[in-house]
């Protein structure tokens, strides 16, 4: 059973993604499984920290990538959007190039809030990064009845 309220294209996601931070960091989602959200990124000097790896941030700016759009493909876009509102990750391996490989799959799904979870992964198919992002799942009647 999907957990999507739409049927999401992956053409639709990454035409959506080019002219944000995500576009510019060469991120591509690539599969929407039923339960999951799948997208890579470059490991090259625009994704590096100094010592010339897989700079943290760069894979904390995938992974909330992938659970924020994830998460609003989840609701009714109509009456809801989704934001992230905490984010976590632990660094397991260093990765020099290629392309990195995440997953991010819900936890949580909840009328206010979700939790999603969400593994990066190597060429080689080795864990890199775990992250859990929390996110607020916003009434957009509220939000546009307080502006």
């Amino acid at each position: 059973m999907s957990i999507w309220f739409t049927s999401p294209t992956i053409e639709d996601a990454n035409r959506h993604m080019q002219p944000v931070l995500g576009g510019h960091l060469g991120i591509l989602f690539t599969e929407f499984g039923a339960d999951y959200l799948r997208g890579t990124m470059p490991v090259e000097p625009r994704t590096h920290q100094p010592m010339g790896i897989l700079h943290g941030g760069a894979s904390v700016v995938l992974a909330e990538t992938l659970g924020s759009v994830a998460a609003n493909y989840a609701v009714d876009p109509a009456r809801f959007y989704c934001v992230g509102q905490e984010i976590n990750a632990n660094h397991i391996r260093p990765v020099k190039s290629g392309l990195v490989t995440g997953t991010a799959r819900a936890i949580h799904l909840g009328s206010r809030s979700q939790v999603w979870g969400i593994e990066i992964r190597d060429a080689q198919d080795r864990l890199t990064c775990i992250s859990r992002l929390t996110i607020a799942v916003v009434d957009r009647a509220t939000m546009e009845s307080r502006s």
